[in-house]
């Protein structure tokens, strides 16, 4: 990829993008031999059928071929695809959507409700920190919805084991206009003139630290507004530069594309892409999303989650489904990890030596263990308090 700015400049600076390098890169047509496990492609976004690759995803070395195809799409090729059928079984979507309904309504009963960031006020509803509310109002549920073994594999595809979850739920109701054209966390919710102030190779190496996606609600006809996708976009090295330019956003409008999702697609995408929410058009059809924001063990996530509350919920829900088989060893790791903290730093190295290597015993390790040794409830509340508190400076 070219640089898109003189060979002299370490930084990049809006007025100093060339649309033309842009839209070559845009231009480009999926090769179809780059995505060989994809059911298909449509407007060059490649579509994987997750009712027949489940299984691949139970064996490491077939797993892993896989894994690696959508890590080198997110980065070098389209930077999105749909996971088509992630949820098998939408009963849980529907439990969810119920609960998440009623925060709703709760949230706009007590503070008139949350507000986006790029979409006009009072044309959708949003619950912020989704991830813990739906674990603290209904952890059953929540671990039953966070056991996803295709969720999982696409997060870890991406940031690599130890990932950090976070969610957000997006309720688009009828005639909600349609988002800004952008990119996102971490540079892309800086203003331009902070973002100009990060080197070129920071620029490169801030979208390896995030990973977007959406599980669909609810059917998500055109008319409904899913996200509005422009691959390849994330190809452009000074996208985030450039992405508040009236032409770019309006090449983007001009060529942006839309796929239909079903109730328990997802999609997910390199959050360099350009993209926004489109305008539900519908007459009846209220757009739920749950945008998962998912981020590496190596970075900072965008909100605040009580990981150690949420631990202690939902581990007797865990356990019960660990002692009586009812989640896969791999579908239960997948709920572990969408809740509990998985990087062992920062510490404090006096009180939290290395365990047995050179870190410290994580809080996703120590669930487990608490599972395989058939830890009593108490004795896992009493092991996270020591755990906080070693950590404490």
């Amino acid at each position: 990829m070219k640089d898109h700015q003189p060979q002299t400049s370490g930084y990049f600076e809006p007025e100093a993008c060339e649309i033309a390098d842009f839209e070559a890169l845009i231009g480009q047509t999926l090769d179809p031999a780059t995505v060989p496990q994809a059911s298909e492609i449509v407007a060059n976004i490649p579509l994987y059928d997750m009712g027949h690759l489940a299984a691949k995803l139970g064996d490491p070395a077939a797993g892993q071929t896989l894994m690696a195809e959508w890590a080198q799409g997110l980065l070098s090729g389209a930077g999105v695809l749909v996971l088509k059928g992630a949820y098998a079984e939408t009963d849980v979507l529907d439990q969810a959507t119920q609960v998440y309904e009623q925060i709703i309504a709760e949230e706009k009963a007590g503070s008139g409700g949350g507000a986006d960031h790029f979409a006009a006020a009072g044309s959708n509803d949003r619950i912020w920190n989704a991830l813990q509310k739906l674990c603290e109002a209904a952890p059953e549920l929540f671990l039953r919805y966070f056991a996803n073994e295709a969720i999982a594999a696409v997060c870890e595809a991406w940031l690599g084991p130890n990932y950090q979850m976070t969610a957000q739920i997006n309720l688009v109701h009828p005639g909600g206009a349609a988002q800004q054209a952008h990119r996102d966390y971490h540079l892309g919710f800086q203003s331009a003139e902070v973002s100009t102030a990060y080197p070129a190779h920071v620029h490169d190496l801030s979208p390896a630290l995030t990973l977007q996606g959406a599980v669909a609600h609810c059917d998500m006809p055109v008319e409904s507004g899913p996200t509005k996708l422009l691959p390849f976009s994330q190809q452009y090295r000074a996208g985030y530069a450039a992405w508040r330019r009236d032409d770019f956003r309006a090449l983007f409008e001009a060529r942006c594309v839309q796929v239909p999702l079903a109730k328990g697609d997802a999609v997910f995408f390199n959050p360099a892409l350009f993209h926004a929410a489109g305008a539900n058009t519908s007459a009846d059809i209220h757009r739920m999303a749950n945008l998962l924001q998912v981020s590496s063990a190596f970075g900072r996530a965008m909100e605040s989650v009580d990981r150690d509350g949420m631990c202690r919920t939902l581990f007797p829900h865990a356990k019960r489904a660990h002692d009586t088989s009812d989640l896969s060893p791999a579908a239960l790791k997948a709920a572990i990890a969408a809740t509990a903290e998985g990087y062992s730093f920062p510490t404090n190295l006096d009180r939290d030596p290395p365990a047995g290597g050179l870190a410290p015993e994580t809080q996703q390790a120590f669930f487990l263990r608490a599972l395989k040794e058939d830890m009593e409830v108490s004795a896992f509340a009493a092991g996270l308090a020591r755990m906080a508190e070693n950590r404490t400076a």
